[in-house]
């Protein structure tokens, strides 16, 4: 109410004199001419980090958002901070201790690491069919249960970070059974340097096939938790569904790969189209989806869980058939370490062989010793080899001089690659949808920084 008696104008008030004076019936006016005026006036965009330390980014991403509100105008991404040189340190090292490098890029995928590098030395010394078939089953036995243990981990904390506790409990839950057996074989949980030139470091133990088949079988009861709770969830499905949308054309102009390219309906996978470690006498599907989005990413690596499954089984029956074969290849020129064992303090080498080099033979002590501390000498050539990573295309590019280390060494990395489509995917949506964007990319900055 006011005295004054000058009128007073209110463009969402009309008013009413009275002897007390103007009377406001304060009603808001028109909806859509309120909205027209407030965004005539352009409001001022804010710029912030989302990271590197934050616990969205899968490690030490750096997000650089341009705001509108809660809405995302445009999206940085900022990497270098795991930076490694990993590259650079292997043309200072002999071509086996490469493999204690490589292993170390993308710490969730060290056994892809090592395969990718493997064959690609493999090709440049020319034994490439010289490698034992149990060797090779090995590594595809080994590399399926790392998909595994990878994919728990880009599901579990995907689902973390969406607010979803409880499948990170269980996917942990069944990582650790997979890692029990990476113990088990090589030594080691992770970054295991299992895959040597040549073959592997060592054959399995005597109870581990019966082990595996133990493993599988609890797996497969077990992912079915996280079935029942997720999929077709209303709930996760509002938080996944449209969310990160990237079609064919987008992943085919940016070279992404890996579930990103399959959830666009294309069944691109590197163990079907270009078959390494005999991955053509497998039989298993290639999972995609339609959707382009977090949800059919999401499905897809909880089909791709159940093909690695299917895997390890023919793996398991084909060694149970190659019981006693070698796993390193015969030419004792290349085959470093010659003889290894797992012991009370670790994994090194058996006791008998080192009695009978030592005690037997001074030609095999001369000869242990060159190759353990020069190592082999490797044509002079480059090659590139790939194998189909959890997160896509992992290629190794290698360049020899004929010497006994790497001249030049570099890495296709698959996170480097996908983190390309974050723009495409964030901008023009909200900063809630960032984090499961960023989520079913699933890049790991080991592997992107090297």
């Amino acid at each position: 109410m006011s005295n004054s008696t000058d009128p007073i104008i209110d463009p969402y008030a009309p008013s009413l004199e009275t002897t007390e004076g103007t009377v406001f019936s304060v009603t808001g006016g028109d909806w859509d001419s309120l909205v027209t005026e407030i965004g005539a006036s352009k409001e001022e965009r804010v710029v912030v980090n989302m990271g590197p330390q934050h616990p969205s980014t899968h490690g030490v991403l750096r997000l650089v958002l341009e705001l509108e509100g809660e809405t995302v105008q445009e999206v940085r991404c900022g990497i270098g901070y795991l930076h490694t040189g990993i590259e650079k340190n292997m043309e200072y090292r002999n071509w086996t201790q490469g493999v204690t490098f490589v292993t170390r890029m993308d710490y969730l995928a060290p056994l892809f690491n090592e395969t990718a590098y493997c064959l690609a030395v493999e090709k440049l010394l020319g034994i490439t069919n010289d490698v034992p078939v149990r060797a090779s089953v090995i590594r595809v036995l080994m590399m399926e249960f790392n998909r595994i243990s990878s994919h728990m981990v880009a599901l579990g904390t995907g689902a973390l970070e969406l607010g979803a506790l409880t499948p990170m409990i269980f996917c942990f839950r069944e990582r650790e059974k997979v890692l029990d057996v990476f113990e088990m074989i090589s030594g080691l949980r992770m970054n295991m340097a299992y895959i040597r030139p040549g073959g592997v470091a060592q054959d399995l133990p005597p109870e581990a096939l019966t082990k595996i088949r133990e493993t599988v079988k609890e797996l497969r009861r077990d992912f079915q938790d996280n079935d029942k709770l997720l999929i077709g969830n209303t709930i996760w499905m509002k938080r996944t569904e449209g969310i990160g949308y990237l079609d064919l054309a987008g992943c085919t102009t940016l070279g992404i790969t890996g579930p990103v390219l399959r959830s666009t309906g294309m069944p691109w996978d590197l163990r079907k189209m270009q078959p390494y470690s005999g991955y053509e006498n497998y039989n298993f599907d290639v999972i995609t989806a339609d959707t382009c989005d977090v949800y059919g990413r999401f499905l897809i690596r909880m089909g791709e869980l159940e093909q690695s499954l299917r895997i390890i089984e023919q793996c398991v029956d084909k060694l149970e058939g190659l019981a006693g074969a070698p796993v390193m290849v015969a030419d004792k020129k290349i085959a470093w370490p010659s003889q290894l064992a797992l012991g009370g303090d670790g994994i090194g080498n058996s006791l008998e062989h080192i009695r009978q080099i030592m005690g037997t033979s001074m030609e095999s002590l001369i000869h242990h010793f060159k190759l353990v501390t020069e190592g082999f000498r490797v044509p002079v050539g480059e090659v590139y080899a790939t194998v189909e990573s959890p997160r896509g295309e992992l290629g190794a590019h290698v360049v020899s001089d004929g010497g006994t280390r790497p001249y030049r060494m570099h890495f296709r990395e698959p996170s480097f690659n996908n983190l390309q489509s974050t723009s495409a995917m964030c901008e023009g949506s909200l900063i809630a949808d960032i984090v499961a964007a960023v989520a079913s990319i699933d890049p790991v900055m080991g592997g992107v920084d090297r």
